[in-house]
């Protein structure tokens, strides 16, 4: 069963925040926060913990495409090719926000990601997953999470979202209401911004 832990969306408790980085070390899943929808994360060096989220979303690993989730820019070489000085300054006024951008890989990709060519890099407005990132000490696989009412689309109410997910996740963070709008998709691979999808953010 899934352990619910009330996590304050301005101040955090921080012995929480080591919790849930506990369970993400340990090959936990977990469904957190973001300024858009409430998403499913793992660790993204972990492949069991990676696969465990594959199958909850029911693909195959290898078509997942799991958006990483940062805290700032700072990651970005250790995924994504170099970047143009002009692509650099459009992130940053961008980032943090409710957006997914789409970049051109590196070969340093972790194990899970290997072969993919592009990669979603999400640096989210929102204090706890921003947390959960920095003490865990490098980005997490991120997916939202989708309800199968194509009305609904998004699940906003934590309660209702671990009653969901209570078998197949370790924590589902309650911070209360979440967005039922998505992050705005851009790809960046041609050095032009270009919107994929569009979401919450606007360009």
């Amino acid at each position: 069963m899934a352990k619910i832990l009330k996590i304050h969306p301005e101040n955090p408790q921080e012995n929480l925040i080591n919790e849930v980085v506990k369970v993400l070390n340990n090959g936990g899943i977990i469904i957190y926060p973001s300024d858009t929808v409430y998403a499913l994360g793992c660790n993204i060096f972990d492949v069991r913990a990676m696969e465990k989220l594959a199958q909850i979303k029911k693909v195959k690993l290898e078509k997942a495409h799991f958006s990483i989730i940062c805290n700032d820019l700072s990651h970005l070489s250790g995924f994504t090719k170099a970047i143009d000085t002009s692509v650099f300054r459009f992130l940053k006024s961008k980032i943090p926000g409710p957006f997914t951008f789409i970049l051109e890989a590196n070969k340093s990709l972790p194990l899970a990601y290997k072969g993919n060519k592009t990669v979603g890099i999400r640096v989210p407005d929102h204090v706890i997953p921003q947390l959960i990132v920095e003490k865990l000490g490098h980005p997490i696989a991120s997916t939202s999470i989708k309800d199968e009412d194509e009305v609904i689309e998004y699940s906003t109410d934590p309660e209702l979202i671990a009653e969901k997910y209570d078998h197949l996740v370790d924590i589902v963070i309650d911070s209360g209401y979440g967005d039922n709008v998505a992050s705005t998709v851009v790809d960046l691979t041609s050095g032009e911004p270009e919107i994929v999808r569009q979401g919450k953010g606007e360009v």
